[in-house]
């Protein structure tokens, strides 16, 4: 079977006997009720373990909303105007609502990029400012030793409303829910407590219950205190297909279980070689974005395995930090240990890639030099078809493949992992 892979603005075609082919894993096909703001409003109208939003609030309460930071792909301009619509219907006055940016551990956001986040109709009427990681209020500390601080705006406010988009997240199991407020308006030091427990094996995408690092960035919310969230599921092109409101932990786990229908794959067994990009520009410019889909690629290969990850990276490695924790390093496990010692933006992707490294080989098909491809521990390949020729050789006639063309969104789901959400 001849398999396609965006790989820049062009393709990687591979030929693979059907023999050996296991699954060509994609997204679920499905038809959707509502889209865009209509599937806000809807949720609004309907949220989940909690009353509607208007009855949660009264005139003269200072509102925090808290939404994404400009390197996250929410359309807080769509989710904005029918929560503030909400919010005005019972009294709140506009002065008395701020729209919280959580940086996290990103930059600052310039006057028009917040514009562009909240939409020109609620950057004219509401207060719009960034979170101040150096500007917090000590709440208290969780029972795995997180520090809650949490940045002014959102600690003093009487009600505070979490919007976020729901993803797979390679180590708190799923974007959204109580993760606006950890890490979103938290401190360095919090943000390192809590990310510290990314290697622990429980820590994965797909999973919430059992999820150590999950748990505790939701306890910090309960320390807090989240009124009411708004999460959205995104499509393959960034367009609202769901919407979930309400409790911090039902809503965010009814969205979690639409995300699944739309991207979890189960797969029979675990393949020897797996071929997986990102979809093509503009999502593999660079190896930092293009590490998405080597993330997921590590569910569906057997340990010993290899993955061949093609990705374009026609903009270099994406990130400084990232950079030079790959090339630093002696080994794979050096980063691995490294991220447990000092949580460092950058650096946690770095820690991603050295985790696989310790399941599986890595062939990397890209513009980058092959001097640098092998500085951090991966294999150079020319092109997709020489990497599978060659892994072929390797594991024999009869080894078994998964191709993952869009790899950054399909979760691979081994038969033997039975849980739903983390819930066993």
């Amino acid at each position: 079977m001849r398999l396609e892979f965006g790989y820049g603005k062009g393709i990687q075609a591979v030929e693979v006997p059907d023999k050996n082919l296991l699954a060509v894993l994609r997204p679920e096909s499905m038809e959707h009720e509502r889209t865009g703001e209509s599937a806000v409003q809807y949720a609004l109208e309907h949220p989940i373990g909690s009353e509607r939003l208007g009855r949660l609030v009264r005139a003269g309460q200072r509102i925090a909303i808290i939404t994404s930071d400009i390197s996250r792909p929410l359309p807080s301009y769509e989710v904005l105007p029918p929560v503030l619509n909400e919010l005005y219907a019972v009294g709140i006055s506009p002065g008395d609502i701020t729209v919280v940016f959580a940086l996290g551990s990103h930059r600052r956001h310039t006057e028009e990029e917040k514009r562009h986040l909240a939409g020109e109709r609620c950057y004219e009427e509401v207060n719009c400012v960034d979170s101040d990681p150096e500007d917090c209020i000590h709440l208290g500390v969780t029972k795995r030793g997180t520090p809650v601080d949490i940045t002014r705006v959102v600690a003093e406010a009487d009600v505070r409303i979490c919007l976020g988009n729901i993803e797979f997240h390679y180590f708190a199991g799923y974007s959204g829910g109580a993760k606006a407020v950890m890490p979103g308006v938290s401190t360095p030091e919090a943000i390192q407590a809590n990310h510290r427990m990314m290697t622990d094996r429980a820590a994965c995408a797909g999973r919430v219950a059992s999820n150590p690092l999950r748990m505790d960035i939701e306890e910090a919310g309960d320390i807090l205190g989240i009124d009411f969230i708004v999460n959205v599921v995104l499509d393959e092109r960034k367009k609202i297909v769901y919407c979930a409101a309400g409790d911090h932990r039902e809503a965010h786990r009814n969205g979690c279980d639409y995300l699944d229908r739309m991207y979890r794959c189960p797969i029979t067994e675990q393949a020897d070689i797996v071929l997986v990009s990102q979809g093509g520009a503009p999502k593999d410019a660079n190896l930092y974005q293009t590490q998405k889909a080597l993330e997921n690629a590590k569910y569906a290969v057997k340990k010993g395995g290899r993955i061949i990850l093609i990705g374009a990276c026609e903009e270099g490695m994406g990130s400084a930090v990232f950079e030079q924790w790959l090339v630093e390093a002696s080994s794979p496990h050096d980063l691995v240990d490294r991220i447990g010692r000092k949580f460092e933006l950058g650096g946690h992707k770095a820690a991603a890639v050295g985790m696989v490294l310790e399941r599986a080989d890595i062939d990397l098909v890209s513009e980058l030099p092959d001097s640098l491809v092998k500085s951090i521990f991966l294999n150079p390949q020319p092109s997709a078809q020489d990497a599978f020729d060659e892994a072929l050789r390797q594991y024999g006639k009869d080894a078994k493949v998964i191709a993952m063309p869009y790899g950054g969104a399909t979760l691979p789901v081994p038969a033997e992992q039975t849980e739903k959400n983390g819930e066993e």
